[in-house]
């Protein structure tokens, strides 16, 4: 058996909480997994930013990025590692650039998600260039704003058509809501999207390869409040359908990292949100929730690097739009297709059995280190980078204690 070294880089910005994990339990863990004819062991390294030649040979064999989305010369290494060098990169960069809310909107209605009514509107202002000005002048229709909102009906909301984090989103109740916010929007191209109201519940699934974690989500809460420690009061075939949901769209767009957004209405669950292409990874947002998230990646990426996972290089579409164009089939069974399409597309069984049969320590190995004071100075590192000073022991113990808590319940056996 030869002796390979896999190695997982990580391109980060931000990021503090979770890469401590990772790399703790990757080094913890020390594997050396027989695979085919190989002994293979991992490394993980942190991506540094600096010139480099497109005929450097390959470093990595697995990227996991969460920079990209917004910082170019990163993005333009990672598409040079993944076209020349056949490295595997969560998420496909050039997938990110389908990444906003307009084209993944399109995208699921066409498959016949339950997608509110949306429309987009031309930005208020712009920068002008004389081919601008000469094209506005020729081909712009003047519309009546009030007359779409009219159309689309009030509640409403307003948002870019890309983008996240909350920014540039309004809530419409009234015309005079509607012509303010459409004021301030700038140069921004935003959608109308009518809003799902009453709703029961407003649910994020996380889906990492083929895994999915679904949390209840409080949007009016402050941020560190807005996860709900307790799992969704969902049935088996709520969860179910939610899974399905959540794979569909990211295999529909090869996406190995995302997360979905929706409100469910009597018993209908509307997909919202569904296009972020740095979902949130961090302690002082996830809390209880972060230990599955950082499991996921670790066991989705540690899967990809040990098998030699191949990319999907383009995009593949006809087999969802085949199942779409049946008529005999209602939503619930075209969403059931829609799935079995992700699921064989993330070798979801092979995902399953490696897991089983390579990483049996990875959960016990993750729990212990959320114990260690080596994660507690991550927690505070986190917290220290987001809260004022007066308030970094406080909300260190907070989310401290809401891990430990975590810990309790889930004790390996």
């Amino acid at each position: 058996m030869a002796d390979v070294t896999k190695r997982i880089g990580l391109s980060l910005g931000a990021d503090i909480c979770w890469p401590l994990v990772y790399e703790e339990v990757v080094r913890r863990l020390d594997l050396e997994l027989p695979v085919k004819k190989d002994r293979v062991r991992f490394e993980v390294e942190r991506i540094t930013i600096e010139p480099f030649s497109l005929s450097k040979p390959k470093r990595y064999d697995v990227v996991l990025d969460r920079l990209t989305h917004w910082y170019h010369p990163s993005r333009e290494w990672i598409k040079k590692a993944a076209v020349k060098d056949g490295t595997y990169v969560l998420n496909n960069p050039w997938a990110i650039q389908s990444m906003e809310k307009h084209t993944t909107y399109a995208a699921m209605l066409r498959l016949g998600l339950p997608v509110p009514e949306t429309w987009m509107i031309p930005p208020k202002e712009y920068e002008w260039t004389a081919d601008l000005k000469t094209t506005l002048n020729r081909y712009a229709k003047l519309f009546d704003l009030g007359a779409i909102a009219k159309q689309i009906g009030y509640p409403m909301f307003m948002k870019p058509y890309d983008g996240g984090a909350w920014v540039g989103v309004s809530r419409i109740d009234n015309e005079q809501q509607l012509f303010a916010a459409y004021e301030s929007s700038g140069k921004r191209v935003m959608h109308l999207q009518k809003a799902v109201l009453p709703f029961d519940i407003f649910v994020r699934v996380l889906g990492v390869g083929p895994q999915t974690h679904a949390m209840q989500y409080d949007p009016g809460a402050p941020l560190h409040l807005r996860y709900v420690a307790e799992a969704p009061v969902l049935t088996a075939e709520e969860l179910r359908t939610l899974e399905d949901m959540t794979l569909t769209i990211n295999t529909f767009f090869g996406w190995d990292f995302n997360s979905c957004e929706a409100l469910r209405k009597d018993g209908v669950f509307h997909p919202i949100d569904f296009a972020n292409a740095c979902p949130d990874s961090q302690v002082t947002s996830l809390h209880v929730h972060h230990p599955w998230l950082v499991g996921a990646n670790l066991k989705w990426s540690l899967f990809a690097a040990a098998t030699g996972r191949k990319m999907q290089s383009a995009m593949d579409w006809q087999p969802y739009f085949d199942v779409a164009d049946r008529p005999d089939l209602p939503f619930a069974e075209k969403l059931k297709a829609y799935a079995a399409i992700a699921r064989k597309r993330l070798d979801s069984e092979r995902f399953q059995e490696f897991c089983g049969k390579h990483l049996g320590d990875l959960d016990r190995v993750l729990w212990e280190v959320y114990g260690t004071e080596y994660a507690h100075d991550a927690i505070r590192q986190k917290v220290a980078a987001l809260f004022p000073e007066h308030e970094i022991d406080e909300f260190t113990a907070h989310f401290w204690n809401l891990i430990q808590g975590w810990r309790a319940q889930n004790k390996p056996a």
